[in-house]
């Protein structure tokens, strides 16, 4: 018997957001496996990526399966292609934490300790800065699709700028120090790795505010400037 399609949209975001909370989860534990150097957390986020998939692979059946039954139209059509969206954005979220877990075991089989360049004083400060607006960017856009809050959704692509500028003072302070010390090179490329991740998981938390704004108002804003 089909269901109403109320109903199926209820379960559907039941669905996308325990796949939100699920990566949310590993990108806390990816900064404290960063900052406490801590092998096992890190190897755990690669173990839990498998669940995560999963979920993934579960939400995209679903939202298939609304589109066959119920051919949705409007305002229905247009939440469940959001989730879809939003639904690839998460996966690829946990890619990329997945990726910071990695640089993690790569420093770790190179004996390298974390923050341990002699000029790189201020990288944990750096580092936790970036990690908590990020956190931050993921967390809103989600909220703003719980909310149906577009609003919230137009200020998570102001936030970006921040992300960005956080990568930008990395990438300088490690530039500094390679060319005083050009041997920390391996070290500290791990480590520009990781601010990448970031910068990328930023660009997907906004894709998601993006999505969130064309289901709630119909516009397609991504390739608008952020101040529209």
């Amino acid at each position: 018997m089909i269901k109403n399609i109320s109903v199926e949209r209820e379960k559907l975001k039941k669905q996308i957001l325990h796949l939100g909370s699920e990566v949310e989860a590993n990108l806390v534990k990816a900064e404290k496996a960063l900052m406490e150097f801590d092998h096992q957390l890190a190897r755990d986020i690669i173990t839990t990526d498998a669940s995560i998939d999963d979920i993934e692979i579960s939400v995209e059946e679903k939202c298939l399966q609304i589109l066959a039954q119920h051919q949705p139209v409007a305002s229905d059509l247009r939440f469940v292609v959001t989730v879809l969206k939003i639904n690839n954005d998460l996966e690829r979220i946990g890619d990329l934490v997945v990726k910071i877990a990695d640089r993690i075991l790569l420093l770790a089989d190179r004996h390298y300790a974390p923050f341990s360049a002699s000029l790189a004083v201020q990288f944990p400060e750096r580092f936790q800065h970036m990690f908590a607006e990020t956190a931050k960017m993921v967390s809103m856009s989600l909220d703003s699709f719980v909310r149906m809050d577009a609003d919230l959704a137009y200020k998570v692509r102001l936030w970006d700028d921040q992300v960005d500028e956080a990568k930008k003072v990395i990438r300088l302070q490690i530039d500094e120090i390679i060319q005083n010390d050009v041997t920390q090179q391996p070290y500290l490329g791990m480590l520009l790795s990781v601010s990448r991740s970031l910068e990328r998981i930023a660009d997907h938390a906004t894709h998601i505010a993006e999505n969130v704004i064309y289901m709630l108002q119909g516009l397609i804003v991504r390739h608008t400037p952020e101040g529209h």
